[in-house]
């Protein structure tokens, strides 16, 4: 179920609104820039390589870069696994992405399995999305935010870029993101 809950950016501990109701879901972040919509669900195999995401929804993809205008389209997946090895790749993934940071480019996911969170920082209050599968959200350019797929990433995206570069990042001195409650305490609740 996606849920978007919003506070202030000062004050963390008190909800300013909590919906999951996608036509709000849309309205709230169109009012900050943000696109969110849903795309129909795909069954995709226990373990997907990048091609095959990619072709089973194609023909959305190709409507995002028809309208969009990206030259770089990839998916990319976390699974959990009981290993030292993959918790360590799993806690640098996450460690990664929980700094507020901004990007010069947009950054467009859809969520074709699984789930993570966008924070959203934009005019003193903080939006957090919970994505989920069937999700499309496209943050823009300098948008100041931040990601948390939780301390057991277990989701397959697809990611679109302006150019062959893709995921680069300018990250913020001063972040307000660890005052936020996580990936984990939102999906407990």
């Amino acid at each position: 179920m996606t849920l978007l809950t919003v506070w202030s950016d000062a004050d963390p501990s008190t909800v300013l609104a909590r919906t999951d109701d996608a036509d709000e879901i849309t309205a709230a972040l169109a009012a900050i820039g943000v696109r969110f919509s849903r795309w129909p669900l795909v069954d995709l195999p226990a373990d997907p390589t990048s091609d095959e995401v990619l072709a089973a929804y194609r023909s959305e993809v190709d409507s995002v870069v028809a309208a969009e205008g990206y030259i770089h389209v990839d998916a990319v997946a976390m699974t959990p696994a009981d290993t030292p090895e993959w918790r360590a790749k799993a806690a640098e993934a996450r460690r990664k992405f929980l700094s507020e940071h901004t990007h010069d480019d947009d950054e467009d996911r859809f969520f074709a399995r699984g789930s993570g969170i966008f924070y959203l920082h934009v005019d003193g209050k903080v939006h957090a999305v919970l994505c989920t599968a069937g999700d499309l959200l496209s943050v823009p350019a300098k948008t100041t935010h931040w990601f948390d797929m939780g301390t057991r990433p277990d989701y397959v995206s697809i990611r679109f870029f302006h150019d062959e570069d893709g995921w680069v990042a300018d990250f913020l001195e001063d972040s307000v993101a660890h005052r936020f409650p996580t990936y984990d305490e939102i999906t407990a609740v």
